[in-house]
């Protein structure tokens, strides 16, 4: 029987512990979403706020091969002119 309440003691504080960390976690993605609404109210673009968060998070290497592939397939769509010129290091 100890055993069982042990566990179940333990149980309740594992539980707790990871709804104590869910608010945390919706606490933040408000004062994430309330950044956003900031900034689209001095006028930025908040999709192009996402996207830039979210390029900022990968390795620049691969940003930059992926955008490359994009604009080839562009191109061979019409949807732009020419390859843009490669960046120098």
């Amino acid at each position: 029987m100890s055993e069982i309440g042990h566990n179940s003691k333990t149980l309740r504080e594992y539980i707790e512990r990871i709804e104590r960390l869910e608010e945390d976690v919706q606490e933040t993605r408000d004062e994430i979403r309330d950044v956003y609404i900031e900034a689209a109210s001095k006028g930025l673009d908040k999709k192009a706020l996402k996207e830039i968060v979210r390029l900022r998070k990968k390795d620049l290497e691969e940003v930059a091969a992926h955008e490359a592939v994009v604009d080839a397939y562009k191109v061979a769509l019409g949807m732009q002119m020419e390859l843009p010129l490669a960046p120098t290091k």
